[in-house]
């Protein structure tokens, strides 16, 4: 069984990971894979460090964000290419961009050949370009697109139910039947293995004090993340607890912008800037209180990675935010606290109550941390996906 899977970019997030994580394992089960990717854009991150070396690798240089009729046009004739070499029995793609040109090159290749041998097309929704990325115009195309390319998919994968709740009946796109929802998966093994003694050597290695209070947060430095949000809660924050210090892990550009707007708040001696680490454990293993401030969200990751390491998370109420936050469903208990979008006082009285609450934080974080581990694993993701091939191929 053969599976072409295509990727705008392996940039730092929680789509590489899946998708490299797919490629790699789903070949212990009969699935052939090719893991096609583009190029990053300036100042992101490159997850191809995980790249296995049993994994077929292809890269599209053509292949990018940016829209570029030139390149997109090059890129495509490229997919095209690959598919009628590769000939993959499924397309699965993962991002805007690779979603919409990989979704035309299967619809191009499917009218030239026998029914019998027409490629199935799955198209993974991470989160959607459809909220708080581009102006009312830009939104407004980009919808009609997804709706269009929505006709010519098998499956649309949706990461949460609020994420396919959100495309089907907000916006529009596909059918009920088309959709599968199949959450998020990953190795959270260094996560889960954090304790007392882990985290006192992740304070001593970032040279933060035991006594001190940790409000960190992960993520690109970019406009749909919000870190200025971040920041004005952190402003609140430290007015009212001397002891609280926020940690920012992840670079972008609007790193140099975030710089100035801290400096300018009076949080220079209160805010680090970590840019780009690969020893995530560390940062979370030093963090009491994760705080997620995006305007958009479709599983958060990075709130899935902190409860991995029994650390609360507070968080702006969007996207899938709600289905990572409640235990399982038939508890009420959550494992973390969410405020309206934009709302800075709220958010800081959520960290605020936390940071005062030591048994609070500690029974949410261990609430958390069970929760992820059986919702969120990764050899449950495998398992979903491969459900899912199947039943398409059959």
């Amino acid at each position: 069984m053969r599976v072409l899977r295509l990727i705008t970019r392996l940039n730092i997030g929680g789509p590489s990971i899946q998708a490299i994580a797919l490629s790699d394992r789903l070949a212990a089960r009969g699935f052939t894979t090719k893991l096609v990717h583009g190029t990053l854009g300036e100042g992101e991150g490159d997850m191809r460090y995980l790249l296995p070396a049993s994994v077929d690798v292809d890269c599209i240089p053509t292949l990018h964000r940016e829209i570029t009729p030139a390149s997109d046009i090059n890129a495509l004739v490229q997919v095209l290419t690959l598919i009628r070499e590769f000939r993959p029995q499924i397309v699965h793609t993962h991002m805007a961009k690779a979603g919409g040109l990989g979704r035309l090159a299967a619809r191009l290749h499917n009218r030239h050949v026998d029914p019998a041998a027409r490629i199935k097309v799955v198209h993974t929704y991470h989160g959607h370009v459809l909220d708080g990325y581009f102006g009312a115009v830009a939104t407004t195309a980009f919808l009609s697109i997804e709706r269009l390319l929505a006709q010519t998919t098998d499956r649309i994968v949706a990461i949460s139910p609020a994420i396919r709740d959100e495309l089907l009946h907000e916006q529009g796109i596909g059918t009920p039947d088309q959709y599968s929802v199949v959450p998020l998966g990953f190795d959270l093994a260094r996560l889960a293995a954090l304790d007392d003694t882990a985290r006192h050597a992740a304070r001593a290695a970032l040279g933060i004090a035991p006594a001190a209070h940790v409000v960190s947060t992960v993520g690109r430095l970019t406009s749909i993340k919000q870190h200025r949000l971040f920041l004005e809660t952190a402003r609140l924050v430290a007015g009212s607890d001397p002891d609280a210090i926020f940690l920012i892990a992840g670079d972008g550009e609007l790193r140099s912008a975030l710089e100035q707007t801290a400096r300018a708040l009076g949080l220079t001696d209160r805010v680090r800037f970590l840019g780009w680490r690969r020893d995530l454990e560390v940062v979370y293993g030093a963090t009491d209180v994760f705080l997620l401030t995006s305007r958009n969200e479709g599983t958060p990751v990075a709130l899935i990675e902190s409860l991995a390491a029994a650390v609360p998370g507070v968080s702006t109420d969007v996207g899938g935010v709600r289905d990572v936050f409640q235990a399982s469903p038939a508890s009420d208990e959550p494992v973390g606290l969410v405020a309206p979008y934009d709302d800075a006082p709220g958010l800081a009285r959520a960290v605020g109550a936390l940071l005062g609450d030591h048994q609070r934080r500690r029974t949410m974080g261990d609430r958390g941390r069970t929760a992820m581990l059986a919702r969120y694993g990764i050899e449950r993701l495998v398992d979903d996906i491969e459900s899912l091939y199947r039943e398409l191929l059959a």
